[in-house]
């Protein structure tokens, strides 16, 4: 394992450069997915009523746990270039295919495109890892939060650029909400072609090398690392940490566009006001991450991991408290993203350092697994709850979701 004396002044240089790359392709990909995720509800909506709006933001979901799998063998033997590079192309093809559906009025067609779309969203995640692998212990948490913190710029700007792209597109024969997945698909495999020329030497094959490491067996590869978390309470608490606030965060969020269906009515006025409270909400997630990671840094991983429940529990009260109220529901939208960066940043910085580096890959990958599969399962059940219940039921049940793992962290460690 890497510590501060073991990074080498040339493995400094490498950890500067790759993490200035990492930042600028997440840049690129945080304004490809959040374009399309800003029109993925109501688009879906638009073709198949309500219960199809939280469905397709679920398979969204599932494509970036499904796609984790393969890109993470790829990572496991052969470095993080290849991996993210295999994801970005996929989540391009998807939101081609989503541009498809919507000229063909296609549900299915539409549903295939979201789960491969979730491909970019799998490299997003996958990419802050990359940060961590050739840092110092000491600076783990704040260069991990920074790559995190780059997806700011583009996130912000994509649900803002849809009416823009919608319109613009829409004068060129392209139907409402196909605008926004076209520039996606652009963005996407800029993205993967920027990795794949520059991303040279891997920084996960420098830090095995550094190690006097070689990549592990090719085979077990999931029941290997199910089997280094069992092991580690370290790694357990950063897998429910990353879990936990990734289904309160899914469950609120892909259900807010509907919810603020039900108060605007205008086409124009509807994809402002969600572009407003979606950048809100996004600004919560990634703008004060830095600040999460100097936290995680100075006051340990468990202290943020506590403060991101707290978080998360209010912004469930105020969003489900908001009605019709645009800015109480943008501050709860903030703090519902706000939430899930400390449990994203903290947690994923605890799972990393409580395993050995030739794991790493695979447990990280696992791990963002088992975050997709719970997000995707609160996705789905999100519709249903609006469809029968409400939006403040949704809220209501998401907050009592981020309870057990106030247990969790509190837990004493042997």
């Amino acid at each position: 394992m890497l510590t501060e004396r073991s990074v080498a002044p040339d493995a400094t240089a490498l950890q500067r450069r790759t993490l200035g790359l990492l930042v600028g392709t997440q840049i690129i990909g945080g304004l490809g997915v959040a374009s399309g995720v800003s029109v993925g509800a109501l688009l879906a909506s638009s073709l198949a009523g309500p219960w199809a709006a939280g469905l397709t933001g679920s398979c969204a979901v599932v494509g970036a746990a499904l796609i984790a799998i393969p890109a993470t063998r790829l990572m496991r033997t052969g470095g993080r270039r290849p991996g993210l590079v295999f994801a970005y192309g996929l989540g391009s093809l998807g939101a081609l295919i989503v541009v498809a559906a919507v000229r063909a009025s296609s549900v299915p067609l539409l549903f295939l495109g979201t789960l491969l779309f979730g491909g970019a969203s799998a490299a997003n995640l996958q990419a802050r890892y990359a940060a961590t692998d050739l840092s110092a212990p000491d600076r783990r948490a704040r260069q991990l939060s920074l790559v995190v913190w780059a997806t700011t710029v583009g996130a912000v700007a994509g649900p803002n650029l849809a009416p823009l792209t919608d319109r613009l597109l829409g004068r060129w024969g392209m139907p409402e909400y196909g605008g926004p997945f076209l520039f996606s698909v652009v963005a996407f495999a800029f993205a993967a072609l920027v990795l794949l020329a520059v991303l040279r030497p891997d920084p996960l094959l420098t830090a095995r090398a550094l190690a006097g490491e070689q990549a592990p067996p090719g085979k077990a590869v999931w029941r290997e690392a199910a089997r280094t978390i069992r092991d580690s309470a370290g790694a357990r608490t950063g897998v429910a940490a990353v879990a936990v606030g990734h289904v309160v965060m899914v469950g609120v969020m892909s259900m807010t566009p509907v919810h603020i269906g039900t108060y605007v009515h205008d086409h124009g006025d509807l994809l402002r006001v969600v572009g407003l409270v979606i950048s809100i909400h996004i600004t919560g997630m990634y703008a004060l991450s830095p600040v999460v990671g100097w936290l995680a840094d100075r006051a340990g991983r468990r202290a943020v991991i506590l403060g991101g429940v707290g978080v998360l529990l209010l912004a469930c009260l105020l969003s489900g408290t908001a009605g019709g109220h645009t800015w109480r529901l943008s501050i709860g939208l903030g703090l519902l993203g706000l939430g899930w960066s400390a449990t994203m940043v903290a947690g994923s910085t605890l799972l990393s350092e409580s395993v050995p580096l030739e794991h790493r890959a695979g447990v990280q990958g696992l791990s963002d697994v088992l975050m997709g599969v719970a997000g995707a399962s609160a996705g789905v059940l999100s519709g249903v709850v609006v469809d029968l219940f409400g939006y403040p039921v949704l809220t209501l049940l998401a907050g009592l979701a981020a309870l057990p793992l106030i247990a969790r962290v509190l837990r004493p460690v042997r």
